[in-house]
């Protein structure tokens, strides 16, 4: 994506070609991505601008605009693929293709200028092309000198070049401690900071010094006053250079960060040092760790408690089951008293009725609060039960199971927590007799017969193994 430096190349070589001069024909192609999405058609821009003449192009950050004689002008950003040709000037800060620098107009275009001839002045055409279609048209109808007050350029934060007065230490500091982010993720918001893409994001890292991944809010202040410096250190040179890497520094890391993925590549700098590549904000990152120490929290540091429970509250089955498993053996008696009450529960409700279903940690709640507050009661043996267990009977008719009936103790029948303390020798002789519950037959659905039912048959397999076949015998077979 064109950056401060590519786009500082273009007001360049708009104010050297255009200025001063009248548009004579001005055409455009609609590309409703391009046009449409910020509230402007192709029509309107060829009216708005034909016969009108052009005083200046200026920028903040990825935004530019040229300055007609009369509103409204046109505001562009580029996108992540735009950029802006002049016929016979090679504007590119890359080298194009030779088929593509001798076409005219170039692929992918969405509006041109050719400006007037004049005495002295040779006709000059220029072409704005995007072949990702990110690039975004605007015409901004207002005075030249309101449109940094003007949406969308208010909404964007300073320039590093343009507005010195407005970025300082104390500025910078400020916005560090109100946001809990990773440094470069910050800078590469546009709200905060204008004109910072991944290169030079990465650039003003490795020049400062600071890991991209710690957070803005733990810097230190030294850190602060290195990292003010790197911003405008990194952002005026690239603009001074017009972002033409042959004139950037050769410790520069742009210098050496592009080898990623080619065969045989080092991913070194010239004194040997790695680097890595990371994805921070989105965006690929190129760090060296040996120069880019990591002194705060950064991305990924996350506390325990801050993590959500996934799990639902009603989950039975397997999220119950796993909490069981964790529970002393007090408690998972409580669990299995209260699965019992459960199926008692649904019995009792009968065939046709709805049986009200509580959630699995509600049961073992009230299971386990009434485990503890049960009172031992006095007199009773050691190790006898404090409760009794009711037992419940299953009569089957016709198929069908009857109601649960519960037994009662009759009346001259003393309560099995009064009974007479047992000896030792009784109650090793004594079997302890386990309650069983019977869970109601679930119907299943009667399975597929085949028109051709056969016994399981073992057949030979053409590798000479046995192998084993099935077939579902049917119920009239």
């Amino acid at each position: 994506m064109p950056e401060i430096g590519e786009v500082a190349r273009i007001v360049h070589y708009i104010r050297q070609y255009l200025v001063g001069k009248t548009l004579a024909v001005v055409k455009a192609q609609h590309d409703e991505n391009v046009f449409g999405k910020v509230g402007t058609s192709a029509a309107e821009f060829e009216k708005a601008l034909t016969g009108k003449k052009i005083l200046d192009a200026k920028q903040q950050g990825k935004y530019f605009w040229i300055e007609m004689s009369s509103p409204p002008h046109p505001l562009c950003h580029f996108g992540m693929a735009g950029w802006f040709n002049i016929k016979g000037v090679e504007t590119a800060y890359y080298k194009p293709t030779k088929a593509a620098a001798n076409k005219w107009p170039p692929n992918y275009w969405k509006f041109s200028f050719e400006t007037k001839e004049e005495p002295d002045q040779p006709i000059v055409e220029a072409a704005f092309v995007d072949f990702r279609r990110f690039a975004r048209v605007r015409l901004m109808n207002c005075p030249a000198e309101e449109l940094r007050k003007t949406t969308p350029l208010k909404e964007n934060g300073p320039d590093p070049v343009i507005d010195k007065d407005i970025l300082t230490v104390e500025w910078l500091a400020e916005m560090c401690a109100r946001k809990r982010l990773p440094i470069k993720a910050m800078l590469l918001n546009q709200a905060n900071i204008s004109g910072i893409g991944n290169w030079v994001g990465d650039e003003i890292m490795y020049d400062a010094k600071i890991h991209p991944e710690q957070y803005s809010n733990t810097l230190s202040t030294a850190q602060i006053a290195q990292l003010h410096k790197s911003i405008h250190y990194v952002c005026s040179l690239a603009v001074a250079t017009k972002a033409d890497s042959s004139q950037f520094p050769e410790e520069w890391l742009f210098k050496h960060r592009w080898t990623k993925g080619k065969k045989d590549s080092a991913n070194r700098l010239p004194n040997g040092a790695k680097i890595v590549f990371m994805t921070v904000g989105g965006r690929t990152s190129a760090v060296v760790p040996s120069v880019q120490k990591k002194t705060g929290k950064v991305a990924g540091d996350v506390k325990e408690e801050d993590k959500v429970d996934s799990e639902m509250d009603g989950a039975l089955d397997d999220g119950a089951r796993r909490d069981e498993k964790k529970l002393p053996a007090k408690d998972k008696k409580a669990t299995k008293k209260a699965e019992v009450e459960e199926v008692e529960l649904k019995e009792e409700s009968g065939p046709g009725t709805k049986a009200t279903k509580r959630s699995s940690r509600a049961r073992m709640s009230d299971a386990v609060a009434e485990e503890k507050m049960t009172p031992a009661t006095t007199g009773t043996a050691p190790n006898s039960k404090k409760r009794r267990i009711v037992a419940r009977q299953e009569p089957e008719s016709n198929g069908v199971e009857a109601t649960a009936a519960k037994t009662e103790p009759a009346a001259n029948e003393p309560e099995e927590t009064e009974a007479e303390p047992e000896s030792p020798s009784a109650k090793k002789r004594r079997p302890v007799a386990k309650p069983s519950v019977k869970v109601p037959d679930v119907k299943k659905k009667p399975q597929k017969v085949t028109s051709n039912p056969e016994p399981f048959a073992a057949t030979k397999g053409a590798s000479g193994g046995r192998r084993r076949s099935a077939r579902v015998s049917g119920a009239g077979a």
